[in-house]
């Protein structure tokens, strides 16, 4: 097998931790030979990890990409705001690119990210990694299978976790729009590339309501400072209070900000970072829960409900046939179907793995490897012209929410962008 080689722009979370652990796996199929990382510390120990010579381990993606080409893909988690220039810059030096969803929060700029990877004949794969879970992917052969005949609606809720929505939406990197996205975008363009990929057709019309009811000041515990470390009288009772989030059971999500794990690491991140902010006195403004109506071609409908205030971090939906209908729970790994006809119930268990997303992360780098190999000019399952048509679900949904609910034209939407 032909062994593939990479560059990585931004080692965080996303990079470091879910595609990047491909290679350390998988060391005859991908190499990582360069990064790009802004924090030293990071930088020093991914480089480390992977074996990259010093003059490779750089600390922003301008260094990086002024280099003559150094591998045959780019894979690129830079923060939402920082993709369009990096992978403009990839492709045009002839790296084909993984780049990490959202594509960008401007909807010109992924129109014209997808039109530059036609040009210069290079992939462009986003990364909707549920579409490489075994979940999604044997619903999606149920479906087309016509088990359940023609779809008539699906329902779609994400449950996004309490301690999830506080950690990442509320203190964390994507809690401000003019900072990242839309919280429609960050989180939730999963959800409508995956409706997108069940239906197998476009989407025509959107409408959405939703807003930030909750992690606001006017909700602050009486006396409630800025940091809970300052002293808060609500400690006891209030369920966002961080010590309590990264200290001891917690302490898993407090290696997403300091690398310094132990109680007194925590404590001094909790003491500098916004993570010990207190969640009602943050600078965050994305909404904590939205629902989006979808209208496609044949005037099948779908229903999306995002939440924060779940006790767990999953999706849940059903699916409606002609012919029968489909529930199912991704945190279960499990559906089942009832045919109409026969009125008999069959369930479907798919393995459980133990890879991020349910083996969504390792199965996007597998399947992009190897579109890589075996590239003759055609798309993958995620390509950039996949998911700009999702992405645009997702913009149209917000622009629908910033005005009282109106539904949004996706082709009208589209072609403002493109005359523009």
């Amino acid at each position: 097998m032909q062994k593939v080689t990479a560059i990585l722009l931004g080692a965080g979370d996303r990079g470091a931790q879910a595609y990047a652990p491909y290679a350390l796996n998988y060391p005859h199929e991908l190499q990582i030979v360069a990064v790009a990382e802004p924090n030293e510390e990071r930088r020093a120990v991914f480089a480390s990890a992977h074996g990259i010579a010093p003059e490779h381990a750089v600390e922003n993606w301008e260094q990086l990409l002024a280099q003559p080409k150094l591998a045959d893909i780019a894979i690129i988690c830079t923060q939402d705001q920082m993709h369009y220039h990096p992978t403009l810059k990839a492709l045009e030096l002839g790296y084909h690119v993984l780049l990490e969803k959202p594509m960008s929060p401007s909807p010109e700029e992924c129109v014209e990210m997808e039109l530059m990877a036609k040009k210069h004949n290079r992939l462009l794969t986003i990364c909707h990694v549920l579409r490489y879970t075994a979940f999604w992917t044997a619903m999606k052969r149920v479906i087309t299978e016509g088990k359940i005949g023609q779809i008539v609606n699906i329902q779609l809720n994400e449950n996004v976790g309490n301690m999830h929505m506080a950690h990442s939406f509320v203190r964390g990197n994507w809690n401000n729009s003019d900072k990242s996205s839309p919280m429609i975008l960050a989180k939730s363009c999963h959800d409508m590339d995956i409706l997108s990929y069940i239906m197998g057709e476009p989407c025509e019309r959107v409408s959405s309501f939703g807003s930030l009811m909750h992690f606001n000041e006017e909700n602050a515990p009486a006396g409630a400072p800025a940091r809970c470390l300052d002293g808060c009288p609500a400690e006891m009772s209030c369920q966002y209070y961080a010590p309590k989030y990264y200290l001891g059971a917690g302490r898993r999500w407090a290696r997403k900000f300091t690398t310094d794990t132990s109680n007194e690491g925590i404590i001094e991140a909790l003491s500098t970072t916004p993570y010990g902010k207190c969640v009602y006195r943050s600078d965050n403004n994305v909404v904590d829960h939205q629902v989006v109506n979808m209208e496609f071609a044949s005037g099948a409908t779908a229903m999306f409900s995002m939440c924060g205030f779940t006790r767990d971090n999953t999706r849940i939906l059903q699916i409606m046939g002609t012919k029968g209908d489909l529930r199912g729970n991704m945190e279960e790994n499990e559906f089942t179907i009832h045919d109409f006809v026969t009125n008999e119930k069959t369930t479907v268990r798919v393995h459980a793995s133990e890879e991020g997303h349910n083996g969504g992360d390792a199965g996007i780098v597998r399947s992009f490897l190897s579109e890589v190999r075996t590239y003759n000019g055609g798309e993958s399952s995620s390509s950039a012209s996949v998911s700009v048509r999702s992405h645009l679900m997702s913009f149209a949904a917000e622009e629908s929410r910033l005005n009282g609910g109106k539904p949004i034209a996706i082709e009208e939407f589209y072609k403002r962008l493109v005359t523009v």
